[in-house]
């Protein structure tokens, strides 16, 4: 934010101390009046809160949301409903409703049925389905997507950047099903790398299968044979095979190694999965960077809105880099690489790079 000074003149300064006084104590009292009779519940995929990808992004940002605004975990504040089957989706979002609670958030496509029953059943109830599009003829529903494509532009120009100076030809691709968002974090990745060097070739394979660790192990070690020293991964638990067979790679070589394997991470920060002893001894990091979708950050926009009594509902917001929504760590890049990708991220979000959000020819071609 951009503050302001305000040179004022004898009494004036008064006037205007004390007009702000009253303006600014009526605001704060009835942002906290907001805060105290709104409470937010989120209700879970099967992966739980602790699964280093959407759920565990969404509750982080409850928590920090409700923090922000004075909540408690509990009744009249934030709170999670843990789904351990698909059978239990209707069953927590009754129990939410029955607890009280004003918004309630699906977290994950796979909720989307779930999710859209809940809100015909409970009209008063105001209800956020996250990754995935609702009806528009259900008005007290808003759905929260996120531009994937924009963190996995940025994760290309890195990985091209890597792959450069490696003299490499060729980076990997790796995702889990297709679909609108792995579709998207594909086209993304794929732009980046060409605007670096449109001679370098993305090698895309998918697993059919986001649970499938093994499978993505085995892609990996083929890439890696194939000389690839950069790919990512967007499979869910397809990627721990991902990082497994990078980290079987790099712990045979020396820190400094050329042919030191490279993980793209996605959804979180997935830097704690890329640690790894070198054969020199030496503790390092594989992970180059990841494509990070902000479900919390979005939740917490999409809550700050309904508190207001602003809530969006009936419409898609879209959350990218402009909005926090998505993001790249560059925490692990050298300066070439860190400057190539900060430069991508000003042109995309002054307009200038327009990022694709499916494959050319793609039958997922969902636009938001």
């Amino acid at each position: 934010m951009v503050s302001r000074r305000l040179k004022m003149i004898g009494g004036a300064v008064v006037v205007v101390a004390v007009v702000g006084g009253i303006i600014a104590a009526t605001s704060n009292k009835d942002s906290a009046k907001n805060s105290k009779n709104f409470s937010v519940a989120i209700v879970t995929d099967v992966g739980g809160i602790d699964d280093k990808s959407f759920n565990q992004s969404a509750w982080e940002g409850l928590k920090a949301w409700g923090k922000d605004n004075n909540l408690k975990q509990g009744k009249d504040g934030y709170t999670y409903f843990q789904s351990k089957t698909a059978a239990d989706y209707q069953t927590n979002f009754q129990q939410a409703v029955e607890g009280g609670y004003k918004m309630i958030a699906g977290i994950g496509y796979s909720l989307h049925d779930a999710t859209e029953t809940a809100a015909k059943k409970n009209p008063k109830t105001e209800y956020v389905l996250v990754d995935d599009i609702a009806s528009s003829k259900i008005k007290n529903v808003t759905s929260v997507m996120f531009r994937s494509e924009q963190s996995s532009y940025l994760a290309g120009v890195a990985a091209a950047t890597k792959a450069k100076a490696l003299g490499d030809s060729s980076v990997g691709f790796i995702g889990g099903m297709h679909g609108n968002i792995i579709d998207a974090f594909e086209a993304g990745y794929v732009a980046g790398v060409k605007s670096v060097d449109s001679n370098l070739t993305v090698n895309v394979q998918y697993a059919d299968s986001f649970t499938d660790s093994a499978k993505g192990q085995a892609i990996a070690n083929t890439m890696i044979a194939k000389g690839e020293h950069v790919i990512f991964q967007a499979a869910g638990a397809v990627g721990n095979g991902v990082f497994q067979s990078a980290k079987d790679t790099n712990q045979t070589l020396d820190a400094d190694s050329k042919d030191k394997v490279w993980v793209i991470g996605v959804d979180m920060d997935q830097s704690n999965m890329g640690v790894y002893k070198s054969k020199d001894g030496k503790s390092e990091n594989f992970t180059l960077t990841s494509s990070i979708t902000g479900v919390g950050r979005g939740l917490q926009l999409v809550a700050d809105k309904a508190k207001d009594g602003k809530f969006p509902g009936g419409k898609v917001v879209a959350y990218g880099l402009k909005q926090g929504g998505v993001s790249t760590p560059t925490n692990n890049l050298n300066a070439a690489e860190k400057a190539a990708v900060e430069k991508a991220k000003k042109a995309i979000i002054a307009g200038t790079i327009k990022v694709p959000n499916h494959p050319a020819g793609s039958k997922f071609n969902q636009e938001f």
